[in-house]
């Protein structure tokens, strides 16, 4: 008998946050909040004001990660999130911030 058995998929998202994001120490919390999930990828700001992230990682830490971008933590005001689902890889070591 097994008990408490189950296969952990893989997911990978790309978001592009819209709002109150630039100047409100998003890219940290991200960053904060992606490795205290374990998950990999990247998050920079955008010339046009938003935010863009690539989080990769177990499905149910990557569907918290979504959650989490779009409320963000104050003084941050999320007001879209544009999600485009990729297929995972392995090109990531870990979570980053690029400048």
């Amino acid at each position: 008998m097994i008990i408490g058995c189950y296969i952990m998929n893989n997911a990978r998202v790309h978001l592009f946050i819209s709002g109150k994001v630039q100047g409100v120490f998003f890219r940290q919390n991200t960053f904060i909040r992606a490795r205290e999930l374990t998950l990999s990828g990247w998050v920079k700001n955008l010339s046009d004001g938003r935010v863009e992230v690539v989080i990769e990682g177990a499905q149910e830490h990557v569907y918290e990660m979504v959650g989490w971008c779009w409320i963000g933590k104050p003084p941050a005001k999320v007001t879209d999130v544009e999600e485009i689902w990729e297929e995972p890889g392995s090109e990531f070591d870990s979570f980053e911030i690029i400048y």
